[in-house]
């Protein structure tokens, strides 16, 4: 098969292999080599399939966005799939969502599947995780592991700041756009949150699966995995539980806002129906209406109806209705 494929100008199909302590990109598949496949179309997907007797529906799955994170034990591979975080442009701006990422441990190499570049797997692509080799896979799907809980944690701190800068605003004034930041930033958190809990149950099992030969030398990191999952997942709790708490304060705000403008409203109607009603006994034509007579009446009149909605816009006052 073609070891590696273009589309687009894109690498879809890369060969890693660490050589001399550094990594390389080869062109050849070797024992020990690392195969990355972003995005890989339906013929690529085959031809890995033919040639390393992988089943096709553990290739296609990481391409799924809405499955969900698992170990699949098979005879000469194994298929571990995670959701990592990943951000989305939407109407000029960047938001948080979860895609799967599959990792298969062959005997021969490790292969990565994901429907994009991501930079868990590209800090790893440009040599800059330290300590890392291709061919010592257990660590290898460690150090993957390990970097995508501190990429949560990136995300979830810069979500924080988000909200934030969003709350402040809407102190300022309420607008829909705001509001429609907060809903986006609290659906990033809980995509999150549900993604971080799918993969606690992955580290859980990979911590119980023999098949995956772990080396003492791995015992630290995997428990570094774990305690950086575990916080990866308090901080999205918390960080949710803020941004309910805000939205809700929110609502609230805008809710007391919309009562004390009607009670304005309502307040400046009774006034104003005051020359309303006035006026409207005057324009009936009926006889005996004081007033009706005197070469003064309207201007009279005026100042009456005038003085009344003084008297009434006082009392209003005093009764805290302005």
């Amino acid at each position: 098969m073609e070891t590696t494929a273009a589309r687009k100008g894109e690498i879809m199909i890369q060969i890693f292999m660490t050589e001399d302590g550094a990594i390389h990109q080869k062109d050849e598949v070797e024992n020990g080599i690392w195969l990355a496949l972003t995005d890989p179309t339906a013929t690529e997907i085959l031809e890995i399939s033919e040639a390393y007797g992988i089943d096709p529906d553990h290739l296609r799955a990481p391409l799924d966005e809405e499955e969900r994170s698992r170990i699949e034990l098979e005879d000469h591979y194994t298929l571990i799939l995670v959701d990592i975080p990943a951000i989305e442009e939407r109407s000029g701006k960047d938001w948080y969502v979860t895609i799967p990422l599959g990792i298969i441990i062959t005997e021969q190499m490790i292969i990565t599947i994901c429907l994009e570049e991501t930079p868990i797997l590209t800090a790893f692509m440009d040599g800059r995780v330290k300590e890392f080799y291709t061919y010592m896979k257990t660590r290898f799907i460690l150090q993957i592991l390990y970097k995508n809980a501190s990429m949560y944690l990136q995300y979830l701190r810069v979500i924080d700041k988000k909200s934030d800068v969003v709350e402040r605003k809407l102190h300022k004034a309420q607008k829909n756009r705001e509001l429609m930041e907060l809903l986006e930033l609290e659906k990033s958190l809980l995509y999150f949150s549900t993604s971080l809990r799918s993969n606690e149950v992955v580290l859980e099992k990979l911590m119980k699966t023999e098949k995956i030969k772990k080396y003492p030398e791995d015992t630290e990191l995997l428990e570094d995995v774990i305690i950086e999952n575990k916080q990866a997942i308090e901080m999205a709790n918390i960080y949710s539980g803020n941004l309910n708490v805000t939205t809700e304060a929110v609502a609230s705000v805008i809710s007391n806002n919309l009562n004390i403008v009607m009670k304005l409203l309502t307040t400046i109607t009774l006034v104003m129906s005051i020359p309303t009603m006035v006026a409207s006994f005057y324009g009936m034509n009926v006889l005996g209406i004081p007033f009706a007579q005197h070469p003064q009446g309207f201007w009279v009149v005026i100042g009456f109806t005038l003085v009344l909605s003084l008297v009434v816009t006082l009392i209003f006052s005093k009764k805290d209705l302005f």
